[in-house]
C-alpha cells in the first residue's frame, strides 16, 4: 500500500508530498498527525533549512495540491454522541495549522492544482505560497453546512476590501491571478518551470535558510500571473458585501441587478442558511484576532457543526449520495434565529482547545 504522505530530506530541504492523488490528495487524520510530528522534528533540526510541500501527481498528469480534509470519515462518526473523533480531528488539524503559521523556517507550498479546505491549512500559513496556472483555490464549506476554517478567520478578512467575506460566503473558485491580487499567493510560476525552480532550491542548500535568498531564486522563475478577473469586481463586491447582515447582502445584490449580481445571489441562496449566518459573524466580528485566538473561535464552531445535523446533511448531499439536493434546516435565512447562531460561538462541553 502506498504511503499517504511521504517525507524526504535532500540538500538541507525537508520535502513533503501529499500522496493520495486519486482522492485529490485529501488529508486524512493520520496524514495530519504525521505532518505535525515531522514538522516538529524539522523545526529543531539544524541541518534542515526550509520545508517544501506539494501534492502527488495523478496518472493523467494533473497535480492536485489538496482538496481538503477527509470529511467522509467525519460523516461515518456522526452517531458518536460524545463526538470524540471530531474533537480529536479538529484539535490535531488546528494545531498543525498553528505550527505552520509559527514555523521558524521558510515553508514553501508548490500549488499546481486544486487547493481547498484542509489543503489551505497546510499551505497558506507558510512563508511562500507559489501557484501555477493550474492552481484553483476555494473555501466551499458553506455548501456543506460548515464554515471556512483552517485559519480563514485570520486570512480572509485580510484580503482587499470585502473580498474575504465574498469568498467565504459564496465559496467562489479563483485562479492564480486572483490569488496573487488578494495576497493569498506570494508568487506565480508557470507549471512548465515548477520542477526547474525546485531543482534551484535544492542547489541553493544552506542559502535556503534566508528568505531573501529564496525570493532571489523565485524572481528567476516567477512570471506575471495575468489580469485578475476578481479585481474587476472589487467595487461591486465592496458595495454589495459591506452589509450588516446576510439578508442585506442579498438585498444589495438584487438592487445591483447585473448578471454577476444575479449569479452571486443564486450561489448564496444554494448554501446552508445557517452556515451563511455563522460565517458572516465569523468573518466580520472576529476579523482582528491573532492567529491562535482565531483558531479557538473556529474550534468552537467546528465542534458545534459536528453536533448539528446540518453538516451531515451537506456531506450526504455532496459526497455520499451525490444528489446535490441538501435539505437545509432551517431552509430560509429569516428562520435562522440569533440564538442558533450564538450556539456556534459558545465553548463546547468538552472545553476550548489550547495551543500549549
Amino acid at each position: 500500500m502506498d504511503q499517504e504522505i511521504i517525507f524526504g530530506q535532500k540538500d538541507g530541504l525537508g520535502h513533503v508530498t501529499l500522496n493520495r492523488p486519486n482522492a485529490l490528495n485529501a488529508l486524512t487524520q493520520s496524514m495530519t498527525v504525521s505532518l505535525y510530528q515531522q514538522l516538529q522534528v524539522w523545526a529543531r533540526d539544524p541541518s534542515i533549512y526550509a520545508v517544501i510541500i506539494r501534492g502527488a501527481a495523478r496518472d493523467d498528469g494533473r497535480v492536485p495540491f489538496c482538496s481538503g480534509g477527509d470529511i467522509r470519515f467525519l460523516y461515518e462518526q456522526k452517531n458518536d454522541p460524545e463526538k470524540k473523533f471530531a474533537i480529536t480531528f479538529y484539535e490535531q488539524e488546528y494545531r498543525l495549522n498553528a505550527l505552520i503559521y509559527d514555523f521558524p523556517k521558510p515553508y514553501i507550498a508548490l500549488i499546481d492544482g486544486v487547493v481547498m479546505g484542509g489543503g489551505v491549512g497546510v499551505s497558506f500559513h507558510g512563508s511562500h505560497r507559489i501557484m501555477s496556472e493550474r492552481a484553483m483555490f476555494a473555501m466551499p464549506e458553506t455548501g456543506i453546512g460548515l464554515f471556512p476554517d483552517v485559519g480563514s478567520t485570520y486570512f480572509l478578512p485580510r484580503c482587499p476590501g470585502h473580498m474575504g467575506l465574498y469568498l467565504g460566503l459564496t465559496g467562489a473558485r479563483i485562479g492564480a491571478a486572483d490569488a496573487v491580487y488578494l495576497g493569498l499567493a506570494t508568487h506565480y510560476i508557470p507549471n512548465s518551470r515548477m520542477e526547474e525552480c525546485l531543482q534551484a532550491f535544492e542547489s541553493a542548500g544552506v542559502l535556503m535558510h534566508n528568505t531573501k535568498s529564496i525570493d532571489k531564486i523565485l524572481r528567476n522563475y516567477a512570471a506575471t500571473a495575468g489580469v485578475s478577473e476578481l479585481a474587476k469586481h472589487q467595487a461591486v463586491i465592496d458595495r454589495c458585501f459591506s452589509a450588516n447582515t446576510v439578508e442585506e447582502i442579498i438585498s444589495n445584490l438584487t438592487t445591483e441587478n447585473s448578471e454577476w449580481a444575479k449569479v452571486t445571489q443564486s450561489k448564496l441562496l444554494d448554501k446552508s442558511p445557517t452556515s451563511l449566518k455563522i460565517t458572516f459573524r465569523q468573518l466580520t466580528e472576529f476579523n482582528e484576532l491573532d492567529f491562535e485566538s482565531a483558531m479557538k473561535i473556529e474550534y468552537r464552531m467546528a465542534i458545534q457543526c459536528n453536533i448539528s445535523d446540518e453538516f451531515y446533511e451537506g456531506i450526504r448531499a455532496q459526497i455520499i449520495d451525490k444528489d446535490f439536493l441538501p435539505k437545509w434546516s432551517p431552509n430560509r435565512l429569516e428562520d435562522v434565529c440569533q440564538s442558533l447562531v450564538d450556539l456556534y460561538f459558545e465553548a463546547p462541553k468538552s472545553g476550548d482547545m489550547d495551543f500549549e
